[in-house]
């Protein structure tokens, strides 16, 4: 009997799983393996919003893989030594995985390369598992990626795409491996009240919903912070609980402007993937050095308590930051906004948002998450790295009613309408009557400091 190994990582589904498909045709049983790996706490990628999540997502996994005949191998340990075991005991002669981008990832996998040959084996490496246009096949003339997103979309709109594959009928397990008891959300300490659950189920449930019911009004209403009427599917694409080419192939299927926009989205997650991929030091270094001398000691360590606290006087700002320690995820217009505020009008280390953002995010992997703070921080692939958001006229435009950040700062509740973004003009009583801070920094004045320290005046 022959027997193949599928690693599982972030690709935690089984629809349009190009390894378990490739694995389940060739062998006569395989072996679905994921594996704890120590590593990965130590390289920061986990947190125990994500953590919850996974477990939901192994749960989920196990559940789909025990329908058809099959179930799911937890180890725990270093990756390479558990698949390297696993294969042994089973007497499998290959190991299908899902290319990974990161520096992290990359190096796991030629380890796992070169075990896997040592004994005699061979790793099956898939791409577009876990993106939909791999990093590295599209590139621009003398260089190994694209550095400007929009020439990018262009080429990666025009690649073709493979077809989504179905989930295999049915799994067979050889007998004899032996499983670690998955991990239980409810064993994750410090998980934030409202992060959604997790898994391919529910991942799967949310896409076609919002495909049918939502996403011909996204390009209208994406910017909407209090309408939400973004997919929220961040965190199952990081995952992998859904597959990011079905998701193109769906919102295609559907067309027209909403689709166009949901799926320039999705190009982003793959334009940020081949930056880093060729820049691996763009996760912890500038990807374009604007020569910053960030601000630091006590002041400005105040400064960073009150931003990632969302009290620092501009309601908007607050508002999101409540979000992401509430629910572990945070709307995209409230992610710029933030940024800006934190890296250009109190000009800190974009390094030190990222962290804030990394340890509470469900969907905060190292590309999008790194890679979206250089852009806003004027230190990445932003064409305009100077541009600066104002957060009294992004609340204006884009909660124009007060709503999203009446949600989230219930102690500004009571003004009515566009008042609430700006609460320091209340006088005397009024004032005293709101228990909310006065902005932290006066936004002219930040401005200026930042155009000092970018040499702009």
């Amino acid at each position: 009997m022959s027997v193949a190994v599928v690693l599982f990582t972030a690709d935690l589904r089984l629809h349009d799983h190009p390894p378990l498909h490739a694995a389940v045709a060739s062998a006569d049983a395989i072996v679905p393996l994921f594996v704890r790996d120590p590593a990965v706490d130590r390289a920061g990628f986990a947190a125990p919003n994500r953590l919850a999540f996974l477990a939901d997502c192994l749960t989920d996994l196990d559940a789909g893989l025990r329908e058809r005949g099959g179930r799911l191998v937890v180890r725990h340990g270093d990756t390479v030594t558990e698949v390297c075991a696993v294969a042994r005991e089973t007497g499998a002669g290959e190991v299908h995985v899902a290319a990974g981008h990161s520096a992290f990832a990359r190096a796991r996998e030629d380890r796992l390369r070169r075990a896997l040959a040592a004994d005699g084996r061979q790793l099956r490496v898939h791409d577009a598992v876990t993106s939909v246009v791999p990093p590295g096949d599209v590139t621009p003339q003398g260089s190994d990626h694209f550095a400007v997103f929009t020439p990018y979309h262009r080429r990666w709109s025009g690649v073709p795409l493979r077809a989504p594959l179905p989930a295999p009928r049915t799994v067979r397990v050889p007998p004899g491996p032996r499983s670690d008891e998955p991990p239980a959300r409810a064993s994750v300490a410090g998980v934030s009240p409202a992060v959604a659950t997790g898994g391919e189920r529910e991942g799967r449930g949310r896409l076609r919903a919002w495909i049918s019911q939502d996403l011909d009004a996204y390009e209208e209403r994406h910017d909407d912070l209090a309408g939400d009427a973004t997919s929220r599917l961040s965190p199952y694409l990081h995952f992998g609980a859904v597959s990011a080419t079905e998701a193109v192939h769906l919102a295609r299927t559907r067309g027209g402007p909403g689709a166009d926009a949901f799926v320039r989205q999705l190009c982003w997650r793959d334009f940020h993937q081949q930056v880093l991929a060729a820049r691996p030091r763009a996760a912890v270094e500038d990807y374009r050095p604007r020569n910053d001398r960030w601000r630091r000691g006590a002041e400005a360590e105040e400064d960073l308590r009150a931003w990632c606290e969302g009290r620092t006087g501009y309601p908007v700002v607050d508002a999101a930051l409540r979000q992401l320690a509430h629910e572990g995820w945070m709307h995209n217009r409230g992610r710029l906004l933030t940024a800006s505020f934190l890296s250009k009008t109190l000009y800190l280390d974009w390094r030190e948002g990222a962290r804030h953002f990394s340890g509470l995010l469900v969907d905060g992997d190292v590309a999008n998450n790194q890679l979206n703070w250089q852009w806003v921080a004027g230190t990445g692939t932003d064409s305009r790295p100077h541009r600066v958001l104002n957060p009294v006229l992004q609340g204006r435009r884009y909660d124009p009613d007060g709503a999203y950040v009446r949600r989230w700062v219930p102690e500004l509740a009571a003004l009515p309408g566009a008042s609430v973004h700006e609460p320091w003009k209340l006088k005397g009583a009024d004032r005293a009557a709101y228990d909310y801070p006065d902005p932290i920094v006066d936004l002219s004045e930040g401005l200026a400091r930042f155009r000092r320290a970018r040499e702009r005046n």
